[in-house]
């Protein structure tokens, strides 16, 4: 007999209609569990269950259809958990907190604020800082640390970031200090990273035989230098590396830095773009003391620690999928004292708005050993 195609799907939409009607029934008995796990303080997570159950399911499928079950049961079991996690914990302080920040923080953006970048006048945090600022007011120091203490003790209400770079990756010294730091993400940014050749007036690039910058943009020139065949020495900023050659008293040194490190130090510019990757950009965060969300926030990052436990990570990760969360960016990163433990960074492309968005930050406050909302905020491009 010829099969007919229409014939079939009326077949697959009758099954359709009788796994949903079971799939909800099932949603509401694991609902009653849950109030069963509540009057005894059981957890959610049943992993000796859920093992148990896949085995069963998988013999009942047979070789074949065996991983397609064992797939579908995996996400029927988170679903399930964020049910009965949602009835089990119907508050969460998290949740509160940034209900709080949207009604308390204005709508617009300040223009003028106090802000801390490390470096010096004409670093790349500076070019950053006038993106999401309209008139900073920049207070420079020396390192990382100090520009997030000065955001601890409250002398500068802002402070501006790299986090990360195209070509370079993740800034994982930031990373640490965030971990160490209790500051939250109000809006990030990205620049143009263009790498230039400085030296004093009148200096021929034949003549220069030692070179000063950012290690990045050291590393992110590699090819370049190693045509000049000279010295490359690291410093902690690039324009700082600029005010070095301008107060240097050789004449054979020159800096990788920004073009307006040229103007402010009073050096010309031997050559342009000498970076390896001619698309090549730096994303900076603005980070606050206060939880600040501004109106349009679409980006929200975090941190989790999971319990010690084989597929913990992966459990979390299992809830993005379910509330249909984009996850754009994943860091991990060591913890302190803590053998072979990481704290986990994520970067989460969602609404500050959407229910979904909510409902993921009250579960995972639940879930994780150790939970931190860092801010939801905009890019500015």
């Amino acid at each position: 007999m010829e099969l007919d195609l229409n014939t079939l799907r009326e077949e697959i939409d009758a099954i359709d209609r009788d796994i949903v009607k079971l799939f909800c029934s099932r949603m509401e008995i694991s609902g009653k569990v849950s109030a069963y796990k509540a009057q005894r303080g059981l957890p959610v997570l049943d992993a000796a269950r859920e093992r148990q159950k896949l085995a069963q399911v998988a013999g009942q499928a047979g070789e074949d259809m065996e991983s397609y079950v064992c797939t579908l049961y995996n996400a029927i079991f988170e679903m399930s958990r964020a049910e009965q996690e949602k009835r089990m914990h119907p508050t969460s302080d998290t949740v509160d907190a940034i209900r709080q920040a949207l009604d308390n923080t204005p709508k617009i953006f300040p223009a003028h604020a106090a802000v801390a970048c490390q470096g010096t006048e004409g670093a790349y945090s500076a070019l950053a800082a006038e993106k999401l600022f309209r008139y900073p007011a920049l207070h420079y120091y020396e390192t990382w640390e100090e520009v997030f203490e000065a955001i601890d003790s409250g002398e500068c209400a802002y402070g501006v970031l790299p986090l990360e770079n195209s070509n370079a990756g993740s800034v994982t010294r930031v990373y640490d200090l965030m971990i160490r730091h209790h500051v939250h993400i109000v809006r990030s940014t990205r620049v143009h990273i263009d790498h230039q050749l400085l030296a004093k007036p009148g200096t021929k690039v034949s003549q220069i035989r030692e070179v000063f910058s950012h290690p990045q943009a050291l590393s992110q020139s590699r090819e370049y230098l190693a045509g000049l065949g000279v010295k490359v020495t690291p410093c902690e900023n690039t324009a700082v590396a600029a005010k070095m050659v301008a107060d240097s008293p050789r004449e054979d040194v020159a800096a990788l830095a920004s073009r307006s490190c040229a103007s402010l130090y009073g050096l010309c510019p031997l050559a342009t773009s000498v970076q390896d990757n001619g698309n090549n950009h730096t994303r900076f965060i603005c980070i606050s003391k206060a939880k600040e969300i501004y109106p349009g926030a679409d980006r929200t990052s975090i941190m989790v620690v999971t319990p010690h436990r084989p597929g913990a990570l992966y459990q979390v990760m299992s809830w993005f999928n379910a509330l249909g969360i984009n996850l754009i960016k994943l860091e991990s990163r060591p913890i302190p004292d803590r053998d072979f433990e990481f704290m986990f960074y994520f970067d989460l492309d969602v609404s500050v708005y959407a229910k979904e968005f909510l409902q993921l930050m009250g579960e995972l406050e639940h879930m994780c050993e150790d939970f931190r909302y860092l801010g939801s905020y905009s890019e500015i491009v």
